[in-house]
């Protein structure tokens, strides 16, 4: 109900002939930030558009010219992590999350599941193993700059599927756990529910949980945050998180905010979604 929206239409007046939306790497936003390919590609997602839309067509070829080196894409390289290796990483994330018929994402894909499997061997993650386990997967060293952590969007993202069920178990223990959350999604202890519901921050809780949802393991190890979310529907069993949550990149969906039934029913899909998930 929301692909013929204003917000879509928007958005889809500023991709390019490539496919691009300009610079690629961005997973904020915020009022008068240029939009990138990245925000473009999670409002179009979140709006219902996949990989038989024309627009998400044009954006798979683009990210996968630039993912097998036939072009590059125009973002300022980060001297503070290994760029070639982020590079891959981010962008056969966001093919993967659109389609499995990638293959050299798919390959990428694969070599993240190694390396994690290979993390949690003993039971725990063990940081060492991972650096090691890291450097010799992608060919690289310590030196080539920081290493890129596991806990974030982009191989969650990958991983969704492909691990087996005791390193997939022990992964989403320790994600639930960490203290700094999940980077580039919400950066708080996911057990710990947020404080207030009618919040920019539970609307980023929502987001990582909606990512752990990928996994089949997350249904039995997410109740809590179930629990919670059934506890804030209003008496009319709908959810309401409130105008704070405007913030262009989870909502509004809807063309107008202004009428209150429209940021309703906004929400309610939200959640509906992924407790159908979790459920």
């Amino acid at each position: 109900m929301y692909k013929d929206g204003k917000w879509a239409k928007e958005i889809l007046n500023q991709q390019r002939k490539d496919g691009s939306f300009g610079w690629f790497h961005s997973l904020s936003s915020s009022s008068g930030t240029p939009l990138t390919t990245e925000m473009a590609l999670r409002r179009l997602e979140r709006m219902g558009y996949g990989k038989e839309d024309t627009c998400i067509q044009q954006a798979l070829s683009y990210m996968h010219a630039c993912l097998i080196g036939e072009i590059k894409i125009p973002d300022r390289e980060e001297k503070v992590q290994d760029w070639p290796v982020f590079c891959r990483m981010i962008l056969a994330a966001w093919i993967c999350r659109f389609t499995d018929e990638d293959s050299d994402a798919n390959r990428i894909a694969e070599q993240w599941t190694q390396v994690i499997t290979e993390s949690f061997r003993n039971g725990r993650y063990d940081d060492q193993v991972m650096q090691k386990a890291y450097c010799d997967t992608f060919h690289t060293s310590s030196k080539s700059g920081r290493l890129i952590r596991y806990s974030n969007f982009y191989p969650i993202s990958l991983m969704a599927g492909r691990l087996d069920v005791k390193t997939e178990e022990r992964m989403l223990d320790d994600l639930i756990q960490r203290v700094d959350g999940i980077y580039y999604v919400y950066d708080h202890r996911i057990m710990q529910l947020p404080a207030v519901f009618q919040s920019r921050d539970a609307s980023r809780y929502l987001a990582a949980l909606e990512l752990l949802a990928r996994y089949p393991g997350a249904r039995g190890k997410l109740q809590f945050a179930v629990d919670w979310l059934n506890e804030m529907k209003n008496e009319s069993g709908h959810w309401d998180m409130g105008t704070a949550v405007n913030d262009k990149v989870y909502f509004p969906l809807s063309d107008d905010w202004r009428k209150k039934e429209n940021r309703i029913k906004d929400c309610t899909l939200r959640i509906e979604h992924l407790l159908n998930k979790l459920q």
